[in-house]
């Protein structure tokens, strides 16, 4: 599952899904709930849910990581309601992400995390049978690179670089022409 096209901006309820980069910098996104389309300026606050992580008492959760464990433990369904009472939507969290910063992640950040969850459940957007696959031979591939980067490095060779070519002068006669000043 791949998170990077999917966006929450300030001031505007739900989810977005990029749709297409309009002019002067203006994405057009679409709600993922009522299929609108709309436009999404740079004024405002646009975040990816790729590059959004969970505050813990070690590391940083990946918003990812949160949802996969949202979905294991309803088994593929919804979560509970995200309008539920803090202390409820806290214990609730506190199941699935034992470890969260309870200084720094507030019911607000919690209440998001579950609607979010919610509507790309009810879309049908979560899918993680392609991390598991993905995830046994990606460690391997990547212990290979690395293993192999300190064998097979060599210094770059960089271009040879031409000598600018001088402009060919012109035989003959020439004119400039100039505008009248009015």
């Amino acid at each position: 599952m791949d998170l990077k096209d999917f966006f929450a901006i300030s001031g505007k309820p739900g989810l977005y899904k990029f749709i297409s980069q309009g002019r002067n910098s203006v994405m057009i996104v679409e709600n993922l709930e009522d299929k609108k389309r709309t436009t999404a300026f740079t004024t405002a606050k646009i975040s990816s849910l790729k590059d959004i992580a969970i505050f813990t008492n070690a590391e940083d959760m990946a918003l990812k990581d949160v949802f996969k464990a949202i979905y294991e433990k309803e088994n593929g369904t919804a979560s509970i309601d995200h309008k539920s009472s803090g202390k409820e939507l806290e214990e609730y969290f506190h199941e699935i992400v034992p470890a969260y910063d309870r200084k720094r992640v507030y019911a607000s950040d919690i209440k998001k995390v579950i609607l979010w969850y919610n509507i790309l459940q009810k879309q049908e957007l979560l899918d993680f049978s392609e991390d598991k696959e993905n995830k046994d031979g990606k460690d391997k591939e990547e212990q290979d690179e690395k293993q192999n980067i300190n064998i097979d490095k060599e210094p770059k060779k960089e271009p040879k670089k031409e000598p600018k070519k001088k402009p060919e002068k012109r035989k003959g006669k020439t004119t400039n022409v100039r505008q009248r000043e009015r």
